[in-house]
């Protein structure tokens, strides 16, 4: 549900997610952990001093770290790699008003890579990943990404299928402008047979 809220807008027409990549559900946790603590000690601080005031301070207080509470989990979640049938898009949040998206069809892709390093990042199972780009040569990486292996065998198996599709619709389109060639060339000497006939002249009877 909240993926085809937020990431529907990123796709082409007739494109389908096949998998949204986001770093380890530990870092959204570490995002999340201080405006927790901090929302919950606000309202902690009324069971001590109940007043009218000082609940209408704290409502407020509140709402700012609502927002803060937000803020830091849109900066987790919608810091995330879309891998679709076509390619993977790779989008970055930077705050309320600043999003880009970069995307890397199947085609352009060269490679695929990843790095679990650490005793945390193995017992755990997160790792770094890069995928490479043919046209420019340069690299697209995410941190600590859960199940690198898995994620990798995701976009290979969906860069196979693309490019298998890919070549099958390429093979069909050259047969259709060989056919076509074909059958212009057929019509064209068939009109030149014709225009030739007419231009024999009859022989004259004795």
């Amino acid at each position: 549900m909240l993926e085809s809220f937020f990431f529907s807008r990123h796709l082409d027409d007739e494109e389908e997610i096949q998998l949204v990549v986001h770093k380890h559900w530990l870092m959204g946790l570490r995002n999340l952990f201080l405006p927790s603590i901090v929302f919950i000690a606000i309202w902690s601080i009324l069971a001590f001093s109940p007043s009218k005031i000082l609940f209408y301070g704290i409502a407020l207080a509140a709402l700012f770290v609502l927002i803060w509470w937000i803020r830091n989990f849109m900066d987790y979640y919608l810091d995330a790699w879309l891998i679709t049938d076509k390619g993977i898009i790779d989008l970055e949040w930077h705050g309320w008003f600043h999003r880009t998206s970069s995307r890397v069809l199947f085609s352009d892709l060269q490679g695929v890579s990843y790095e679990i390093n650490g005793v945390v990042g193995t017992l755990l199972g997160y790792g770094h990943m890069d995928i490479e780009k043919i046209s420019t040569g340069t690299t697209m990486g995410m941190n600590y990404v859960k199940s690198p292996r898995m994620v990798e065998s995701v976009i290979l198996q969906n860069m196979e299928k693309y490019l298998h599709t890919k070549n099958l619709k390429d093979a069909s389109t050259v047969q259709e402008i060989l056919a076509e060639f074909v059958a212009g060339s057929l019509q064209k000497k068939s009109a030149q047979e014709q225009n030739f006939k007419f231009q024999i002249p009859k022989s004259k009877k004795k």
